[in-house]
């Protein structure tokens, strides 16, 4: 993998807290830093903000990798919103994760980087919205991890949203994506480069994290979109195309990310369930009364439409929209026009009530 700071935009703000961080699940992190991207300006309310939540391997860039979404009347607009996207606890692009420095031992923290939840994800951007002094979040929005974020900005912070719009996800983690992450953990494991975690940056378990991306790209699009894009074909190398792609999408993975950061964000999304250590999950669900707005993928082989049918009908006040698109669950990415257009409406409606 190329070195972080080549990875990282520019544009790049970071804050450091030097308050220590408790994790749900019991460790301290001494000190914390949170890289982020903001676009437009903070109004006198401090009120007018976006919170754009990023999926697994994505990062504070949403203007990279979502650049459809913004423009003048679209579902990112600078002219009116304060647009924010915080790099995520665990990750790999500058927040501090298994690539940081441990300030006790005054090196990586690779493997021993403590087990973290979606819930610490939302805790520390709550931390970064303070320090900010943002007052209140007009809408919180993404897809898959993001997704989760989002959703847990209802239970964590309901006070300080006024609509979520969480897109191709589910309440909790379903047994056929632990399944899928736990498949793609352990090619990883199998890497010769593996060490219980430990390996030299300039040496990564390369071929393991390849292979993991290669098993998720399967998941992210569907069999209609892998059959119309590249059916038999082969290429002047004698591969199939299909095989090409792949190959192409896990070195391309290996260049931009961190082995061990991929292991503690998929570990995170297996911990995804609403209702864990609450009263129960329909509780959880049934007393967000919030606006939400539920995107849903028909073709989403990781999370099939009844997982969102399920939310809209256990949350009291969620409406549901389908993107009948044959991309799969990265169908998100792709018919950027139609969720621009779905997630500037539900920004309209949330000002009109206002």
């Amino acid at each position: 993998m190329r070195a972080i700071n080549e990875l990282i935009s520019p544009d790049t703000l970071r804050f450091t807290s030097t308050e220590p961080f408790s994790t749900e699940l019991g460790s301290v992190l001494p000190e914390v830093e949170i890289a982020y991207r903001t676009w437009g300006t903070l109004n006198a309310a401090r009120d007018n903000v976006v919170l754009v939540c990023h999926a697994l391997t994505g990062s504070a860039d949403v203007d990279a990798w979502w650049p459809g979404l913004f423009s003048a009347g679209g579902a990112f607009d600078a002219s009116v919103d304060f647009i924010i996207c915080s790099n995520v606890l665990g990750s790999c692009y500058g927040t501090t994760g298994p690539l940081s420095l441990n300030p006790e031992t005054g090196r990586h923290y690779g493997p021993d980087f403590p087990a973290i939840t979606i819930r610490d994800m939302v805790h520390l951007q709550h931390r970064l919205l303070q320090h900010l002094k943002v007052s209140r979040i007009k809408l919180a929005v993404g897809a898959s991890l993001g997704g989760m974020q989002v959703l847990e900005w209802g239970a964590l912070y309901p006070e300080m949203v006024q609509g979520l719009m969480p897109m191709g996800i589910s309440g909790r983690h379903s047994a056929w994506c632990i399944a899928q992450s736990e498949a793609q953990r352990q090619a990883i494991a199998a890497d010769r480069n593996w060490n219980d975690g430990w390996y030299e940056l300039s040496a990564p378990p390369a071929g393991g994290l390849s292979a993991a991306r290669m098993m998720a790209m399967c998941t992210y699009r569907s069999f209609e979109n892998f059959q119309d894009r590249f059916g038999r074909r082969v290429g002047d190398d004698g591969l199939f195309n299909a095989e090409s792609y792949m190959r192409y999408q896990g070195m391309k993975l290996v260049d931009r990310f961190d082995a061990n950061t991929y292991i503690t964000l998929t570990r995170a999304m297996d911990m995804h369930d609403l209702g864990r250590g609450r009263s129960s999950y329909e509780e959880v669900l049934g007393g967000m009364t919030l606006p939400v707005e539920i995107l849903s993928i028909t073709t989403d082989l990781l999370y099939p439409k009844e997982e969102q049918e399920e939310l809209q009908q256990k949350l009291p006040n969620a409406r549901i929209l389908y993107l009948d698109e044959p991309y799969g669950h990265d169908a998100f990415l792709i018919d950027v026009e139609g969720v621009s257009r779905m997630v500037r409406e539900f920004l309209d409606a949330i000002c009109r009530k206002e």
